[in-house]
């Protein structure tokens, strides 16, 4: 019987993938998943559209009885306070573990709203964090949204949908501009208002006086909710005290999830890790690419070769909708939308090579711009 013994810090898809890939390798292993969270592990992008439209309340990552039957502890409500790397110890609401090989899977926290009244502002994050906007939606009329990304948009479609007069409000003129494009935008800002919702573009927020929105422009809007989805700031301070290498505030990671520090890995939104295939370091925040991280960490904490080059990519789903994104996520030098029968597509180029993929409806278009990105090869000509 073996003695080894992992940690793994978070229960999100990076966590998780972690640990069971861990264990497909090291069957007799002990594995101790460590998170602050007091729910059991849950799917997050469920949280701004299904869950929030009360259409499901399964949102389990697997059903309890899947820990037991994988030997993993699970040890709920404990945040890490401490990494000793030399003693190889985690310390977790004062309680001590000690580690063989550890996977810092840590996440991200919401950016709280940094105007006068912005902690008034809900968030939406967490399972208990969709929990509390679900039910204040629950006795509300009308809700203002702030930030255009792809939870915002999601969010306010999802209320939009559930009969709310709700407002959906970003400093671009239209929703991802800066990322995707001006018409790839107008076309994310039509989704949205499809659904019910109105767009207000082109003017922050100065402050939230009660129920009250002021924005920069001078326009007040009154609303029964108020949600803030304002980014995310990674969870990776502790790491850093330990002396882990951190740049931007996330932990550097190589393709195969180690850290500078001996037996230590990193997966997910805390990390910066290295691609193979794009070939340097990337900051992703997508579900399925903290999976495979995961999955990456995992395998090599159990001396397996293992390295992250997959395509990052993602799913958004806008009321009805399903946008489709592949991207390397570091820019692009020019872009072409082509339409499509009921969709469209944008081609992302960059150096006369593919670097992203945009769809809606288009999902020859999805597979075959994932190919030629991870191929380096040229965006189709002529479409």
């Amino acid at each position: 019987m073996t003695n080894l013994r992992l940690i793994v810090i978070g229960s999100g898809p990076a966590g998780i993938g972690a640990a069971e890939t861990y264990r497909k390798h090291q069957p007799d292993a002990h594995i101790r998943i460590l998170t602050a969270d007091d729910r059991a592990p849950y799917e997050r992008p469920p949280l701004s559209k299904d869950f929030l439209r009360g259409d499901t309340d399964d949102v389990d990552l697997h059903p309890r009885e899947w820990f037991d039957e994988q030997a993993i502890e699970l040890t709920l409500a404990s945040p890490v306070s401490d990494i000793d790397t030399a003693r190889r110890v985690v310390t977790a609401a004062g309680e001590e573990y000690g580690y063989d090989a550890l996977v810092i899977t840590s996440g991200a926290s919401p950016t709280p709203l940094d105007v006068p009244g912005g902690e008034r502002a809900l968030q939406l994050r967490s399972l208990s964090d969709a929990t509390r906007l679900r039910d204040s939606a629950g006795s509300a009329t009308s809700a203002v949204i702030i930030g255009a990304g792809f939870i915002g948009c999601e969010a306010a479609a999802s209320l939009a949908m559930r009969g709310l007069s709700v407002t959906l409000v970003a400093p671009s003129e239209v929703p991802q501009e800066k990322r995707l494009g001006a018409e790839a935008g107008r076309r994310i800002k039509d989704l949205v208002e499809a659904t019910g919702a109105t767009y207000r573009g082109g003017t922050g927020v100065a402050s939230i006086d009660g129920d009250t929105v002021r924005l920069e422009d001078g326009t007040a809007i009154t609303a029964d909710l108020i949600l803030a989805a304002t980014g995310v700031s990674p969870n990776s301070e502790v790491a850093e005290k330990a002396g882990i290498s951190v740049e931007d505030s996330r932990i550097v990671a190589d393709a195969d999830a180690s850290t500078n520090v001996e037996r230590v890995y990193a997966a997910g939104d805390v990390t910066k890790t290295f691609n193979d295939g794009a070939g340097r370091a990337l900051v992703i925040e997508h579900w399925q690419d903290a999976a495979d991280q995961g999955e990456v960490a995992g395998a090599s904490a159990a001396g397996q070769q293992a390295r992250w080059s997959a395509v990052p990519g993602f799913w958004t789903e806008i009321g009805d909708a399903a946008v489709k994104y592949h991207a390397w996520g570091d820019g692009y030098d020019d872009s072409r939308f082509v339409e499509r029968d009921g969709g469209f597509t944008v081609w992302y180029s960059s150096a006369g090579t593919a670097v992203g993929v945009l769809t809606y409806n288009a999902d020859d278009d999805y597979d075959r711009g994932e190919e030629l990105i991870g191929a380096g090869k040229p965006v189709p000509a002529g479409e």
